[in-house]
């Protein structure tokens, strides 16, 4: 499980989400939180910017994506997604994750399974959204109404 950061003493000029530069998935969604953020912080990879928050291990970086802010406030998994389309003006996630338990905990659980399922959802997103983050296409419609059919059927 990644261990959650709570504060940089190394805070940046602008709020970054520092992902894993290595990682196909991460890169997918890493463009699609751009889309959505319209360039109110800024994105690098762990591989170049990590050097620069000493008191952040590097092993932490490789575990979970983060959102540092200028204030030096860190968040981190999930919450760093949360956290980054806080800034574009969509609040409920971030807000959820902070004052419900039990939304904290699935959430944390599910990207911490993710991150260590990576390649394999990878696959799933880009059957289910296709291979371009910047136009998705939205097949998993189509998929959730053949499994609904299915259990209708059934």
């Amino acid at each position: 499980m990644f261990k959650k950061i709570n504060r940089t003493a190394f805070p940046p000029e602008k709020s970054v989400l520092i992902w894993d530069g290595d990682c196909t998935f991460c890169k997918f969604w890493k463009t699609r939180w751009e889309l959505k953020t319209h360039n109110v912080i800024d994105f690098a990879p762990y591989q170049d910017i990590a050097k620069r928050f000493k008191d952040i291990p590097l092993k932490e970086f490789k575990k979970a994506s983060r959102l540092i802010e200028k204030d030096g406030q860190v968040y981190s998994g999930p919450d760093s997604a949360y956290r980054s389309i806080y800034h574009s003006g969509t609040t409920f996630w971030h807000q959820l994750y902070t004052n419900q338990k039990w939304f904290r905990t699935l959430s944390d659980h599910g990207y911490n399974h993710i991150a260590k399922n990576r390649s394999f959802y990878y696959k799933v997103t880009i059957a289910l959204f296709g291979s371009n983050p910047k136009k998705i296409k939205h097949w998993w419609i189509l998929y959730c109404i053949v499994i609904l059919s299915v259990i209708i059927y059934f």
